[in-house]
Order: structure tokens, then C-alpha cells, then sequence
């Protein structure tokens, strides 16, 4: 896959096969997308391309609300869409200005002048320029003024309920993390690298690897104890992790802790990915450290169980 930093980076000689969005969580309805997009590229002889935003709009056009998390890191994001096969990812700095330009300048402009779009698949709900004025009905005459075709994909449905990123965000909000991987098509994860604690997991017999977040905008489930897979290099391990302040020993920060089983190794230093499989219960505050540890055992049993 090939990564350009703005749109005015990209050049083709070949016409566009293209899609535009955010594309949170490369979830069940963007992969629907992303797999229309594909088909008609191979079938056209022509390039998948996508182009997305950094930071996400919302955290541009709102600087006095910076509380929406999301789903993906923009790494993470490219990795995810490599995987799925796409050819060109452009990755646009957004700004307010860009966010001004009129829709029907930014089909002619952009799409027509800069991408030579043939093809442009689009989400149901998409709207694009300045206040998301576009509709689709507006999309649908431009296409015809400028000679390029124009495919909607409609809804990806779960349970009659249609996915979308920010459903997606709720559920992780309150721990409903099998729902949420259902919607995404894969397991909710997040990407960190172990640093020092302060050994606590050592001391109740459940050695725990600190992890550290260091992107801002990564969304963390609801503070609990959870059924988690470790991938360690190509290795992946079972294990479980604790999300919070552990009150039982009078913690005041965050903490993310991971307990791998049957693992020794010294991985301070080291990258992991974590994928959520299950909530197993509430953090809780313990009346002492034997309780905690009666319940560690008791957790671990149901995270065997969940994981088998």
C-alpha cells in the first residue's frame, strides 16, 4: 500500500477508484466499502484509493469539546487497511480552511482535476464539504456534470441494529466488548508498550506487564477486569488485564496491567497488542489482599473458561 501525507502529494496516471471518510474503526459497513472498492478496481485494471483525515474533524471544527475518543490510531489504521488490500491511502491534514471549501468545488477540484475519479463508492450517510452540505442527490448531479460514476453502499446490519463507529464507541464505553467486536468484524485492541509498574501483581502471585498508551485519542473500555489475547512479536498469548486504579491497594492512577499465563519473559521495553475478547466483572475495592487475591484466582478461572 502506498501512504501520501496530502492529497497534493498524490499522483496517477491511472483514473480513481475512490472512497472518502474517516473510517473509525474500519468496522462491518467500511468493509463493505473497502471490499466494493477493491472489486471494481481489479475489474477496471485501476488503483483502490481512500482518502482519509488527520486529526479527525471533529476534534478541528469543535477545539472546546476534545472529549470523543476513537476507535483507531492513525497507525493502527494503516495497518488495518494494508491488510485489507487497499492500494493508495491518502492521509490529509485537516484544518478549517480545508474544512470551508464547497462541495461542488471540492468534486471538481479535488475529485475530477486532482484524482481523476471514474469511480467514487460512498456510505449511505455520507455528506462531504463545507457544513457537510453535499448530499447525495448533489453528488448524483455532479457525477453526471463531470462524467464519473457514483456507487452508495447501503447499511451493514448486525442484528437489525446498522453499525457505525460511534455505536461502536458506546459499547466499549460501558464493556460490552463481544457486541462491539461483533460490530468491528474483529476484536477491539489496543497497541502499548510495557514499561515498569510497581510490582503489586509480583507480591498477590499474578505478575502483571504495565502498559502504556501514548496516543491521546485511543479509546480504553470502561475500568474492569477482561478476557484478553497477547500478541507478542508473532507469538499470541492468553492472559487477563485489569483496567483502573486498584483500589484494594489504595492506587490513584490509571493503570493498564496484563497478567499473560504461562509467560516469564523480561518484556519491559517491548511492543504489544492487546485484543479485548471479554468483560469478566467490575473493578472492586477489597476488604484485603488475601480477598483480592481469592478473587484474582476466581477471575482467572473464568478467563481459562472464556478463552478455551
Amino acid at each position: 500500500m502506498k501512504v501520501f501525507s496530502s492529497i497534493y502529494d498524490f499522483s496517477s496516471d491511472k483514473k480513481s477508484i475512490i472512497t472518502i471518510g474517516t473510517f473509525d474503526g474500519v468496522h462491518l459497513g467500511h468493509r463493505l466499502i473497502f471490499s466494493r472498492l477493491n472489486e471494481i478496481a481489479k475489474k477496471k485494471n485501476k488503483d483502490s484509493t481512500l482518502l482519509t483525515f488527520s486529526p479527525h474533524p471533529r476534534h478541528v471544527l469543535y477545539p472546546d469539546d476534545q472529549d470523543m475518543k476513537l476507535l483507531n490510531t492513525l497507525d493502527e489504521k494503516k495497518t488495518l487497511l494494508e491488510e485489507l488490500g487497499i492500494d493508495n491511502l491518502i492521509v490529509h491534514k485537516f484544518t478549517k480552511k480545508f474544512s470551508r471549501i464547497k462541495s461542488s468545488n471540492f468534486i471538481r477540484d479535488i475529485l475530477v482535476d486532482k484524482f481523476k475519479v471514474h469511480t467514487l463508492i460512498v456510505g449511505y450517510d455520507h455528506h462531504f464539504g463545507r457544513n457537510r452540505e453535499g448530499s447525495f442527490d448533489e453528488l448524483i448531479s455532479l457525477a453526471k456534470l463531470y462524467d464519473f460514476n457514483i456507487e452508495i453502499i447501503t447499511s451493514q446490519n448486525y442484528e437489525d441494529v446498522a453499525v457505525s463507529s460511534t455505536k461502536i464507541r458506546q459499547l466499549i464505553k460501558k464493556g460490552d466488548i463481544e457486541k462491539a467486536n461483533n460490530y468491528l468484524g474483529q476484536a477491539y485492541f489496543i497497541n502499548g508498550e510495557v514499561i515498569t509498574g510497581n510490582r503489586i501483581g509480583n507480591s498477590l502471585g499474578f505478575p502483571t506487564a504495565n502498559i502504556l498508551i501514548k496516543n491521546r485519542w485511543k479509546l480504553l473500555p470502561i475500568d474492569g477486569v477482561y478476557a484478553v489475547k497477547v500478541k507478542l512479536g508473532r507469538n499470541l498469548f492468553n492472559g487477563m488485564m485489569n483496567i483502573g486504579k486498584n483500589p484494594t491497594v489504595d492506587g490513584e492512577n490509571k493503570s493498564l496491567e496484563v497478567n499473560i499465563f504461562n509467560f516469564s519473559s523480561d518484556i519491559y521495553g517491548k511492543k504489544v497488542k492487546i485484543n479485548f475478547v471479554k468483560r469478566v466483572r467490575d473493578e472492586k475495592k477489597f476488604k484485603s489482599i488475601h480477598a483480592l487475591q481469592r478473587q484474582l484466582e476466581i477471575d482467572k478461572k473464568k478467563v481459562q473458561q472464556i478463552l478455551r
